[in-house]
């Protein structure tokens, strides 16, 4: 007895301890934790009923993932930038077909065939109205499949500015599938776009009035000129070898002849501009005719008029030329109603 009332008094400490540990582990496993559990979860309920509602917000990656109707976002957002490592956008899928110009052909007349409207060649093919000779036999042009305008991507261009430049609705740009556009939308220069039912515009350039010209008066807020032309209008070089008819990507009539032939003055009026033209004429005549018509007669290899000089109808002005956006020699010839420019060819009969 004392041994084993000896044993007691050494182990009891620790005999107590796992005895209350057992205890413990008992009423947890078959008695007390579906109590706990309940009042857990009643507290977790009684908790959020105190917290106030919070309106679920669309993040950026939230909206990367498209959980949420994608916005446009401009250059001003307050979301940040794709990170470069782990974001690529996607580049533009185009395919057109290309057409081969020959004898014959005109702007309107290709795009009758491919069905889409005459600005939509120019919209395609800007060069067109800088050069006659672009639209010659042989040359290879670019047929988009919907009206509108193949735009070169710069740096800095913007949804937002292309929309201004053009007047295009934003998501009409997103719309068409083929620009391959995904939020956030960002553009990727050295890349080509195409603008759905945009035309390219056309710098016109205005040439003095009469009023920068000696011998013409004031009076009642116009200018009265000095003479006023016939209201009809010859053929201003003996040639007939069009290379370039009237349409919107060039609204003149352009024809080819020998450099240094006679250009002669459609009809009777007064020389406001002669010199070279930067804007693609090169050496230019303009005659004003006094009644509301202008004529034009561009790529000139010399003069024989000054401004404020009176000319009548057949007088030779100059003489044929290669100036200007100009691949050889021919004369570009323009009429003009009230700054309008007209079809030349409604008045000299082609």
């Amino acid at each position: 007895m004392n041994e084993l009332g000896s044993i007691w008094r050494r182990w009891q400490g620790h005999l107590v301890i796992v005895g209350i540990a057992l205890l413990i582990l008992l009423i947890w496993r078959f008695g007390l934790q579906p109590t706990i559990t309940a009042v857990a979860e009643s507290s977790e309920r009684e908790l959020a009923q105190q917290l106030p509602t919070l309106e679920p917000q669309a993040t950026a990656d939230s909206l990367l993932f498209g959980t949420s109707e994608l916005p446009i976002v401009d250059d001003n957002s307050l979301i940040p930038a794709p990170n470069p490592r782990t974001f690529e956008g996607k580049l533009p899928q185009h395919e057109f077909i290309t057409h081969t110009v020959v004898r014959g052909e005109t702007p309107n007349g290709i795009a009758e065939k491919y069905g889409i409207e005459p600005e939509t060649i120019l919209g395609g093919n800007p060069r067109l109205s800088e050069e006659s000779s672009l639209l010659q036999v042989g040359t290879v042009l670019t047929i988009l499949p919907v009206d509108g305008v193949l735009h070169d991507v710069q740096p800095g261009d913007t949804l937002e500015s292309l929309s201004l430049q053009y007047g295009i609705p934003v998501e009409d740009i997103i719309a068409y599938a083929p620009n391959n556009l995904e939020f956030p939308y960002r553009l990727e220069p050295e890349t080509q776009i195409l603008i759905p039912g945009a035309v390219r515009e056309l710098f016109v350039w205005t040439p003095p009035d009469l009023s920068s010209v000696g011998g013409t008066s004031s009076e009642g807020g116009s200018v009265r000129p000095i003479i006023v032309g016939t209201g009809t209008f010859i053929y201003p070089v003996n040639s007939r070898n069009y290379t370039q008819f009237f349409w919107y990507g060039h609204p003149g009539l352009d024809i080819a002849l020998a450099e240094g032939s006679p250009v002669y003055a459609s009809d009777t009026g007064t020389v406001t501009y002669v010199g070279y033209n930067n804007f693609g004429y090169g050496n230019l005549i303009v005659i004003n005719h006094g009644n509301g018509y202008e004529t034009f007669y561009a790529h000139l290899s010399s003069f024989n008029v000054s401004p404020g000089q009176i000319v009548y109808q057949g007088n030779v002005i100059g003489g044929t030329g290669n100036t200007g956006n100009s691949s050889g020699p021919h004369i570009h010839f323009e009429i003009r109603i009230n700054n309008n420019r007209d079809n030349p060819c409604w008045y000299i009969g082609c």
